[in-house]
């Protein structure tokens, strides 16, 4: 029995190793786009740190907010990269 246990835990440690190196992989496929998430729909915390949790977007496509998109895709999105939407937050003060 005390084998089998041993085995099964080997088996579910390489499984694991599997599985965070594919979601690694997949980070790597994706950048983060700020300005094109709807209230609500962003991934994560605000750039300017009125928030910090996904879901919690005021307005509709706010610079300081941001979502996941496919690596090469935010530009066609009209989306704008972390220093650009801190230029453009800048701007507004």
């Amino acid at each position: 029995m005390d084998q089998k246990l041993i085995v099964s835990s080997a088996l579910a440690s390489v499984l694991a190793l599997g599985l965070v190196n594919s979601a690694a992989a997949q980070d790597k496929a994706k950048e983060k786009c700020y300005g094109i998430a709807a209230a609500g729909q962003n991934d994560c915390a605000s750039l300017s740190g009125a928030h910090s949790c996904a879901g919690q977007a005021k307005a509709d496509k706010s610079a300081d907010e941001w979502k996941y998109v496919a690596k090469g895709t935010c530009k066609d999105l009209k989306g704008l990269s972390m220093e650009e939407a801190k230029m453009q937050m800048a701007g507004k003060k």
